[in-house]
């Protein structure tokens, strides 16, 4: 139970950033992979797969050019359930993501974990990238 004066937020799944990502997937899709770095900050990071990290948006623009050519260009990235969790300018997204491949009769199901700061400007810029969410544990 709150405390008298203490704020409680909600996690929403209709946060701002939920048409954010709806955009960068749409980007990935597209593989309009200089309109997707405009969703990153300088200093991101991106979970390439289990062990290895891309960090700043030239190696991050590279990697993403890498999967779509491993996925033979026919990579389709949708959303599931998605719960936002924000404080201090800093949002934790978990997410459910969806990866549809050529060839492929049920889509890769990955349980995402992003976190996404705001900017000075007060926009969202993605921080740490990692679609592989707590499945990197496994290893």
């Amino acid at each position: 139970m709150p405390s008298p004066g203490q704020n409680w937020k909600t996690t929403m799944s209709d946060h701002d950033l939920k048409q954010l990502i709806e955009a960068a997937d749409q980007a990935i899709t597209a593989e309009d992979f200089d309109a997707l770095m405009d969703f990153y900050a300088e200093d991101a990071a991106l979970v390439v797969k289990p062990g290895m990290v891309a960090t700043g948006k030239t190696a991050i623009r590279k990697a993403f050019v890498a999967i779509a050519a491993h996925f033979k260009n026919t990579m389709k990235v949708r959303q599931g359930r998605m719960e936002v969790i924000e404080g201090a300018d800093t949002a934790l997204v978990l997410m459910e993501t969806l990866l549809d491949i050529d060839g492929q009769p049920d889509p890769i199901v990955r349980r995402a974990t992003y976190v996404f700061r705001k900017s000075d400007a007060g926009r969202w810029l993605c921080a740490v990238d990692n679609s592989y969410g707590t499945t990197l544990l496994d290893g």
